[in-house]
C-alpha cells in the first residue's frame, strides 16, 4: 500500500515537471516570435522663444571721445529680426536716432588774445545690421553700418567781441555689440557698447574754412523694446 502510493507520487511529479517544461519552452518560443520594436526617435528641441518680427524701443546713455568730449543722449530704435524655427541663430536690421549733448571746449592764446572753441554733438543716428545668437530668452549680438552725426562748432575771442558758429552733418560708420533679454514674450531690455567714427568736413568760422578733422567717439547704452507678435 505505502509503495502504490510512493510510486503514485512519483508519477504526479513527473508529471508536473514534465507539464512545467512545456509552458516554460512554450513561453520561451512566443517571447522569441515577439518582432523588435525600435524606440520612436529623439524630438527635435526647438527654442522656446523666437525673436522674430518688428519692434521698437526707447535708449540713452553716454557718449565720449578724445576730439568729441562727453554727455548724454536719448531716442529711439525701430528694427526687425529674423529667426528660423530651431535655429538660434538671428538676424536683423535696426534704425536709430537720438538727441545728444555730447560737447567739447577749448582755448588757445596767441599775443594775449584767448579765443575759445566749442563743439557739441547735437544728434547722432545708425543705420545697421544685426547678427545673433539666442539663448531662448537671451540674445548676444554684433552690429555695424552706416552712422552719421550733427556737430555744431562756435569760435569766440571776448576781447574782440567775435562770435562765429556753424553747424555740419557727418557720416561714417559705427560697429558693436551687446546683448538682449526678453522678460515677457514682447519686452525685452538691451545693454550696448557702440565705437563710432564720423568723417571730416569744412566749416565756415569767422569767414574762413576750418577742417574739422574725423569725430571718433564711444557710446554706452540701455534701452527698452516692445516686440510685435
Amino acid at each position: 500500500m505505502f509503495n502504490f502510493r510512493g510510486q503514485n507520487m512519483k508519477q504526479l511529479l513527473l508529471a508536473g515537471v514534465a507539464a512545467l517544461s512545456a509552458a516554460t519552452a512554450a513561453s520561451a518560443a512566443d517571447m522569441q516570435a515577439r518582432p523588435y520594436k525600435a524606440p520612436p526617435p529623439a524630438a527635435v528641441v526647438s527654442p522656446a522663444y523666437n525673436w522674430s518680427g518688428f519692434y521698437v524701443g526707447a535708449m540713452g546713455g553716454y557718449g565720449w571721445g578724445t576730439d568729441a568730449g562727453s554727455g548724454g543722449f536719448g531716442g529711439g530704435t525701430v528694427g526687425y529680426n529674423w529667426q528660423f524655427p530651431g535655429s538660434q541663430f538671428v538676424f536683423g536690421v535696426e534704425v536709430d536716432a537720438a538727441g545728444a549733448s555730447i560737447k567739447d571746449s577749448f582755448s588757445v592764446e596767441d599775443q594775449g588774445v584767448v579765443a575759445f572753441q566749442d563743439s557739441k554733438i547735437n544728434a547722432f543716428g545708425s543705420v545697421t545690421g544685426r547678427a545673433g545668437f539666442a539663448m531662448d530668452a537671451i540674445l548676444l549680438y554684433a552690429k555695424g553700418g552706416f552712422a552719421w552725426g550733427n556737430n555744431k562748432t562756435t569760435i569766440s575771442i571776448p576781447a574782440l567781441g567775435a562770435t562765429s558758429s556753424d553747424s555740419q552733418t557727418h557720416t561714417g560708420y559705427t560697429l558693436g555689440g551687446g546683448l538682449e533679454y526678453l522678460f515677457t514674450p514682447s519686452w525685452s531690455a538691451k545693454a550696448e557698447y557702440m565705437y563710432t567714427s564720423l568723417g571730416g568736413e569744412t566749416y565756415t568760422l569767422l569767414g574762413a574754412p576750418l577742417d574739422s578733422g574725423n569725430i571718433d567717439f564711444h557710446t554706452i547704452k540701455v534701452g527698452v523694446n516692445y516686440h510685435f507678435r
